[in-house]
């Protein structure tokens, strides 16, 4: 199975408020370890130094400090073409977060189309 179809899967199963999942990576020739992690850099991809994993990805959905879901798919796409095979699996999924921002100083019409993009 290619990565970024089982990343899209992950993704769908997901309820739609979710904000920030953890994914595993692992690769399974290992040989080509060092060219996977030259293409992972793009996400900032975690190595694990000693674990059966070889990378943790963090994807924001909306807000963040990680990579956005299409950047990710299309990373996983790269791996893909480069016929490099491996498995994901699904760590942690955080739900329910809304973004905090200031509003001070803000018209009315922007907050309220702040709330209304962040409804949960």
């Amino acid at each position: 199975m290619a990565l970024a179809e089982d990343f899209d899967r992950a993704i769908a199963s997901l309820p739609p408020d979710w904000t920030h999942l953890d994914l595993d990576l692992r690769i399974l020739d290992e040989e080509r370890y060092v060219d996977a992690a030259t293409i992972l850099v793009q996400i900032n991809a975690q190595p694990y130094s000693r674990h059966d994993w070889h990378w943790r990805l963090q994807v924001a959905h909306e807000f963040g400090h990680a990579a956005a879901p299409e950047t990710v798919r299309g990373t996983l796409h790269l791996l893909d073409e480069e016929g490099m095979e491996g498995e994901l699996a699904l760590r942690d999924v955080r739900v329910g977060r809304v973004e905090v921002t200031q509003m001070w100083g803000r018209p009315e019409s922007v907050r309220q189309e702040f709330r209304r993009r962040r409804a949960q």
